[in-house]
């Protein structure tokens, strides 16, 4: 079920999520042959940056919890990794972060230079000139950091962005005025906690954490269905797809490709190739294809 994203074809509408399998060239390989259509590196930071201590994820059954802390070798220590990179076979997205404008537009500017297909920002993280706010809770910080990356790279641009924004259509309609060329939605809700009454402690070592899986699919769904309305640039959405069915939700709701990370753990890396023969079978049975239930819940009035 080949399908064209920013002119690059793929050989289906199924993305890794970012920070999932995605730390060297033989995981993301194997995604690929798993039948994965686009595959995201994990996310490269300023600097070296070793995370949070373990426990650091946790499987509550209808989803997860994780405070990984967003580990990195820093995008200057990597050579060897994209010196194996420059052998792949398949179409990879970059996922970057920083704690500053300049430190986005630094590994930006660096990470483009490697050659990957699409650059991904994630904008979810804490603003350090701006006392710990989140770039994308806010329409200025995400229009400034958009639009200052977008000046340095020649690789299409996708911005990922948190639930937490207390309006994200309008968060994404800033990143599309900055120049972003497709919007990825949405990164872990929360932060959540969860407490081992036993111990009498929250179970992660940093004690607060993300959610993701099937529990926060619903939160997901209206983030892309209200992206959707706010844009006329693609959408990648991801949170909490597992099957086909899950899929055909989110592009009902506005997205041109789904992403899947928490999906891995509960059916394994057979999961990319499960999920788009599910589609397919779905779509088959309802006489239709792809680019005709893309924001197919807003009626007439969404269609784009």
């Amino acid at each position: 079920m080949e399908v064209l994203f920013l002119g690059k074809k793929l050989k289906n509408p199924t993305v890794l999520a970012s920070g999932v399998l995605g730390s060297s060239f033989d995981s993301l390989q194997r995604v690929f042959d798993s039948g994965c259509g686009l595959v995201t590196m994990k996310s490269i930071g300023p600097g070296p940056r070793d995370g949070h201590k373990n426990p650091t994820v946790i499987n509550l059954g209808h989803g997860m919890i994780n405070a990984v802390g967003l580990p990195s070798p820093g995008f200057d220590n990597m050579d060897e990794e994209w010196a194996a990179l420059e052998k792949r076979t398949f179409p990879l997205n970059a996922s970057i972060y920083g704690g500053s404008v300049k430190e986005y537009q630094m590994v930006a500017e660096s990470v483009s230079k490697r050659n990957p297909d699409f650059l991904e920002i994630n904008i979810s993280c804490p603003n350090s000139e701006q006392h710990g706010m989140i770039f994308g809770i806010d329409e200025t910080s995400s229009f400034e950091v958009v639009s200052a990356v977008k000046k340095v790279i020649d690789v299409p641009l996708i911005a990922k962005l948190t639930p937490q924004a207390p309006d994200i259509g309008k968060i994404a309609k800033a990143c599309e005025d900055a120049g972003a060329d497709a919007i990825c939605a949405v990164n872990t809700a929360g932060p959540g906690m969860v407490i081992d009454i036993e111990s009498r402690m929250p179970v992660l070592a940093f004690k607060k954490g993300g959610l993701s899986g099937p529990m926060i699919r619903p939160i997901a769904v209206r983030c892309v269905y209200d992206i959707f309305r706010a844009v006329s640039i693609p959408i990648i959405g991801l949170g909490g797809i597992t099957t086909g069915k899950d899929a055909v939700e989110m592009i009902m709701a506005g997205a041109s490709l789904v992403g899947m990370g928490s999906a891995v753990l509960y059916r394994g890396m057979k999961v990319f190739d499960e999920v788009n023969s599910e589609l397919s079978s779905w779509l088959g049975d309802h006489d239709t294809d792809i680019k005709d239930i893309i924001g197919a819940a807003h009626g007439k009035e969404g269609s784009k």
